[in-house]
């Protein structure tokens, strides 16, 4: 009886001693006995979970959901082994790359949709397959570690479909000229020698009055590329939770290499009030969208209000309440037609949470915002400020060579410099002109930053290409612009927004993060602004759920920081 009963407690009292067991409990009971807690085993419990082993990564889970517009996008969810239970720890859901536009052909509409479903699908098949094998036992905070994996694995999938797609290239060509050898070997009279075409016919050819550059080919989204992103940013999450500090903070550690700011600041909001489209009666097209940037001195939560006194202000100017529809302002003392009112106001908000209009100059909509910032006893250019979406890449008729600022207005790269900087000496409340070219006028992004950079910001959006591609040998592949909106999408990791953005300060040019179009109601964007020191960070309007929760996630930041006294 002896041996068999002495020894597993003889084994056990060894076991607990080499793991320091009673010295540590004897530390704890003695502790324990000075405080006297309300809850002794609670306190106890805490105690002994600090010396607990560092959680673990054992299962990731990927599931197609929906987005704020009602798109399917990817859900990413992290389990891990927790004081030796397994628990969900988070989840975030990634935003889709790209809104499919309103106007276009049914047919391209179901091939944009197959393709979004196609990559959803292909996503959600690799965060529970090869993603879920990869990353187990990895611990969240090995931000770095997981980042390169997924880099190498997407990586890997490149490489796996430009193999396969040369392949078939070789076998369609292959097949092409069995064909052409099978026909001129039955039809010789009906060869036609290679090279010979039909001649044209003699007349004018359309050509552009200036040679412009070219638009550089639309980057393909790779099919399942939303995995990379959403495992990256759902790990960085599971690591700022098992670490009990917000996610902000978590971000911060990671580009400061752990040594976390003394202060932090949180981003000035580019709050979306217009969505000016580009439709018929108005015949503006030189403006996308309309921005109200708040003081720097004013709280976030005072610049949102005032922002909504703009934003009514607005709507009672353009739908005034108890009057017919009128497209004209009437002058009776001369009885002629007088100066036309702004458009009427479409009854829909935007996917970009804010009212959709129209107008037929930019004086028109300029002189409605200051009107409307008078009549609520404010100025533009001390107690608000404006920034315009100009989208320019969607202006260029490249026939001509030229933009279309207004139905049937166009103008070369060169005139459009010298229209903005008259804009900014006449409107010098307006602040910051995001994508005010294309990213191929190089020269003019160069002479538009020599005349008007100590003026306003001049911001790349569409003119910057996707993340992967901005970072070339430590040099930002953009055109000379004051600062880039960046958004997280597709096989962006936070790693590479870490990067990317300490890049950046280097150089001196701000740093917006930006919602994408098809947003989802995650508010990680948020806690990414705040933690990686973005200057500015553009969420849309202030309407749509999934809008409006980034702004009460930035108010609950400003709070927080505030309330610890490390607000800036």
């Amino acid at each position: 009886m002896e041996p068999g009963g002495r020894r597993p407690r003889k084994e056990a009292a060894e076991y607990y001693r080499g793991q320091r067991v009673p010295q540590r409990l004897e530390e704890a009971l003695n502790a324990l006995f000075l405080l006297r807690p309300a809850d002794l085993y609670g306190q106890l419990a805490n105690y002994i979970s600090t010396f607990s082993k560092s959680p673990e990564i054992c299962k990731l889970v990927g599931r197609k959901v929906l987005d704020g517009v009602g798109q399917p996008t990817l859900e990413v969810e992290i389990h891990c082994i927790v004081e030796n239970h397994e628990k969900i720890i988070c989840s975030i859901v990634m935003s889709s790359h790209s809104q499919i536009p309103e106007n276009s052909l049914p047919v391209t509409t179901d091939a944009d949709e197959k393709e979004r479903n196609d990559s959803v699908n292909t996503a959600v098949e690799w965060v529970n397959e090869s993603l879920n094998t990869m990353l187990r036992d990895l611990k969240p905070t090995d931000q770095c570690e997981v980042d390169k994996m997924l880099g190498e694995y997407f990586t890997k999938k490149v490489e796996e479909k430009k193999e396969i797609q040369k392949q078939e290239e070789k076998k369609r060509e292959e097949q092409e000229a069995e064909a052409t050898l099978a026909l001129t070997s039955h039809t010789p009279s009906a060869t036609v020698l290679p090279g010979k075409k039909k001649a044209a016919k003699a007349g004018f050819v359309s050509v552009a009055e200036k040679t412009i550059p070219p638009a550089e080919p639309v980057e393909p989204v790779f099919c399942g590329s939303l995995a990379i992103g959403g495992t990256s940013l759902a790990v960085a999450k599971a690591g700022a939770t098992v670490c009990g500090i917000p996610l902000y903070l978590h971000i911060a550690l990671l580009k400061h290499d752990q040594d976390l700011p003394k202060q932090m600041s949180v981003p000035l909001p580019m709050v979306t009030l217009l969505n000016c489209e580009k439709i018929l009666p108005a015949k503006l097209k030189l403006i996308k969208e309309l921005m109200l940037i708040p003081p720097v001195q004013l709280s976030l939560k005072q610049g949102i209000e005032r922002v909504l006194d703009i934003q009514k202000e607005v709507m009672r100017l353009l739908d005034p309440p108890g009057k017919a529809p009128s497209p004209q302002l009437a002058d009776t003392k001369k009885g002629k037609a007088g100066k036309k009112a702004p458009p009427q106001v479409l009854k829909r908000i935007s996917h970009l949470g804010c009212l959709i209009t129209g107008f037929d100059n930019l004086e028109q909509l300029l002189l409605l915002m200051q009107t409307a910032c008078n009549n609520i006893g404010l100025e533009l250019g001390m107690d608000m400020y404006l920034a315009i979406n100009c989208a320019a890449h969607e202006l260029m008729d490249y026939v001509k060579g030229k933009y279309e600022i207004l139905t049937g207005t166009f103008k070369s790269p060169d005139e459009m410099v010298d229209m903005y900087v008259e804009l900014i000496n006449n409107f010098p409340f307006i602040i910051a002109l995001i994508d005010p070219l294309r990213k191929e006028d190089r020269e003019q992004w160069n002479n538009i930053c020599c005349a008007l950079g100590s003026k306003c910001y001049l911001i790349a959006e569409d003119a910057a290409t996707h993340i992967s591609k901005l970072n070339t040998d430590q040099n930002i592949n953009v055109p000379m612009c004051s600062g880039i909106v960046l958004k997280y999408i597709n096989q962006t990791k936070v790693s590479d927004l870490v990067e990317l953005t300490g890049l950046l300060d280097g150089q001196r040019r701000i740093t917006i993060l930006g919602s994408p179009d098809g947003e989802s109601f995650d508010d990680s964007l948020v806690d990414l602004a705040v933690g990686l020191g973005a200057r500015f960070v553009k969420l849309g309007g202030l309407s749509r759920g999934e809008r409006v929760t980034k702004y009460n996630r930035l108010l609950a930041i400003e709070e927080e920081l505030a309330k610890n006294g490390t607000l800036r």
